[in-house]
């Protein structure tokens, strides 16, 4: 079964045990959290891995240069018809990004960094260099590496290790100015702390996930200085496209040869 994005929670996920037959359940996501629990004991969930990283890492590539030379306060200008230049915008060369949940979106990410000049680290469970050749620290260590970077994008799922990771502590660490940048989960940051550091015009951030999600009209988060919000569309793609159809296709092509499915991340364990 392939289960498209926005699908409808609960009252669509909790009629996959009524497929007496069913073997594999598809989703077109990285992330799996919000289909894990409906799982039927021994089917099998495989995620989208690799079908969206070209995607996100074009949508952080776009908000790390709108953030970093202030192209929201020219498009304002523009539409209130005034010339208003600004001559002292960072550029996003030379400066340091530290990508933190660095698996194989951050790989993309970190290869359109690199052409643009940039410095980059990552950021996983343990330490370890990459097979890109990029020294990846351990998550222990995160509150001590945030002070030697411009640039903090997070492309972690949300798990109970994640929940509210970037709080006001880690959000303290980082350098005067640096931009947040956050592709993974909203829940990973603590919006309170966020906000209280935004409105101070210490920190930036650019965010395609929020907490929380959507967000309702008039949110803080719309209006806070130095923040551009975006509505969930960095990884979002037709289950028509050429990436998830050839996904598809290896599935169903593991399955007919008796082979393990492709992407596996978890069987079904919990009660239906």
């Amino acid at each position: 079964m392939c289960m498209p994005h926005w699908t409808g929670g609960r009252r669509v996920y909790g009629r996959l045990a009524a497929c007496p037959n069913l073997r594999v359940v598809q989703i077109a996501s990285a992330g799996y959290e919000h289909i894990a629990p409906f799982v039927p004991p021994g089917v099998t969930l495989a995620n989208a891995r690799g079908v969206h990283d070209t995607r996100v890492a074009e949508m952080t590539m776009l908000l790390a240069l709108a953030s970093q030379r202030r192209l929201p306060r020219f498009l304002d200008a523009q539409r209130r018809g005034r010339w208003e230049p600004d001559q002292d915008t960072p550029s996003l060369a030379d400066s340091r990004a530290l990508i933190v949940g660095y698996g194989s979106i951050g790989e993309a990410i970190a290869v359109r960094l690199r052409a643009s000049e940039v410095h980059v680290e990552g950021v996983a469970r343990t330490s370890r260099t990459a097979p890109d050749g990029t020294l990846v620290h351990a998550i222990a260590d995160i509150h001590g590496l945030l002070p030697g970077f411009d640039i903090v994008i997070l492309v972690t799922p949300h798990t109970e290790e994640t929940d509210k990771l970037v709080d006001a502590r880690f959000l303290a660490a980082m350098r005067d100015d640096a931009l947040l940048l956050n592709v993974g989960r909203g829940k990973v940051v603590d919006t309170d702390a966020l906000l209280a550091e935004l409105e101070s015009g210490r920190l930036r951030a650019a965010l395609d996930v929020t907490d929380p999600e959507p967000l309702p009209d008039g949110h803080p988060l719309f209006s806070a200085p130095g923040c551009i919000v975006v509505p969930h569309i960095a990884g979002t793609e037709r289950l028509t496209d050429r990436r998830y159809t050839d996904l598809v296709r290896r599935q169903i092509a593991a399955l007919v040869g008796g082979e393990e499915p492709v992407n596996a991340v978890l069987i079904g364990a919990f009660p239906t």
